[in-house]
């Protein structure tokens, strides 16, 4: 079963994404910020991560950058903000992530992105 974290300080997104994942068959974490989040991508493997841009303590950016400085196997991230501005997408990709979605996101579109991004349509 494929694993994903899902790192928003918005408990009703991470519901609402944890939902989707969920009913799709993927194993799903939580973190509320990108401390929380990379402590926990760096004692267990994620196979993707959904990360929020703003969050206090470490924002999304901040996060992707120091996931991707560090020696350990890496997995796909897709960046999903409410901010829809060509500078965010170039900073979000400058900053490691493999694709930038805008809020709101349908099912659908999450769900064609991860499959997309694992190449395998089963969790």
């Amino acid at each position: 079963m494929k694993r994903i974290l899902i790192i928003d300080d918005a408990a009703t997104v991470r519901m609402y994404h944890r939902n989707i994942l969920q009913t799709a068959g993927y194993a799903v974490d939580e973190a509320i910020n990108g401390m929380e989040a990379l402590e926990k991508a760096l004692q267990a493997r994620f196979d993707l991560y959904l990360v929020d841009v703003n969050m206090p303590k470490l924002d999304g950016y901040g996060f992707l950058r120091e996931l991707r400085s560090q020696d350990v196997a890496q997995a796909p991230a897709i960046m999903i903000s409410t901010e829809a501005s060509a500078d965010d997408r170039k900073r979000a990709y400058a900053a490691g992530a493999n694709l930038y979605l805008v809020k709101p996101i349908q099912p659908e579109q999450l769900l064609a992105s991860i499959i997309l991004l694992l190449g395998d349509a089963t969790p």
